[in-house]
């Protein structure tokens, strides 16, 4: 089925049309909503509550970019909105953390690696979590990210400062990046 028949199925209520679209993006919103999650079951009540406002919504896709772009703002806004309804996006933490790291060779990013990172994010206090899937992942600037999150501009810049930092530290402690050991004296105060 083309984009342009499935839109229109979806459109028109069509339920084949429905199952196709939902088969052909699920996939790709449920890792969108699993960043954002606490745990998978979260996440697939995300990625639910996500594709009934896209198929609520569906009239309005003006067809300016694609289909999927359209989908996943649907689904991170969902996200967002569920946390803020359950207030788990104020969760924070504030660590001092070093900035310089080095990769090593042998960690060049593959499957098993992302995966790993992922779940390392996902480590992340939620607040910190979502402000660095916005920015890092999603593409949103801070100014974006605070009229999201209802916060100020500088609270989005910090919570990714910390974010960032937090995230290189777990990193370090999976020994999936290494930091040289006189960095690691000098973030201690050594």
């Amino acid at each position: 089925m083309t984009e342009e028949a499935l839109l229109q199925g979806c459109i028109r209520n069509n339920a084949a049309a429905q199952k196709e679209l939902y088969d052909r993006f699920s996939h790709k919103m449920f890792a969108v909503c699993y960043r954002y999650a606490h745990n998978r079951e979260d996440a697939e009540d995300m990625l639910q509550e996500g594709f009934i406002k896209v198929f609520s919504q569906i009239h309005k896709f003006e067809g300016r970019g694609a289909l999927e772009g359209w989908i996943r703002r649907i689904m991170i806004h969902t996200c967002i909105n569920i946390l803020k309804k359950n207030k788990r996006f104020n969760e924070s933490v504030d660590l001092i953390h070093a900035t310089a790291l080095q990769v090593r060779e042998e960690s060049v990013p593959s499957l098993i690696q992302a995966k790993e990172v992922v779940e390392c994010i996902r480590m992340l206090p939620m607040g910190y979590r979502t402000v660095l899937n916005l920015y890092a992942i999603e593409g949103f600037s801070h100014k974006e990210i605070a009229a999201i999150l209802d916060v100020e501009e500088s609270t989005s810049r910090s919570q990714y400062t910390r974010a960032k930092a937090m995230l290189e530290d777990i990193l370090v402690k999976k020994n999936i990046i290494y930091k040289p050991k006189e960095q690691l004296y000098a973030a201690a105060g050594r």
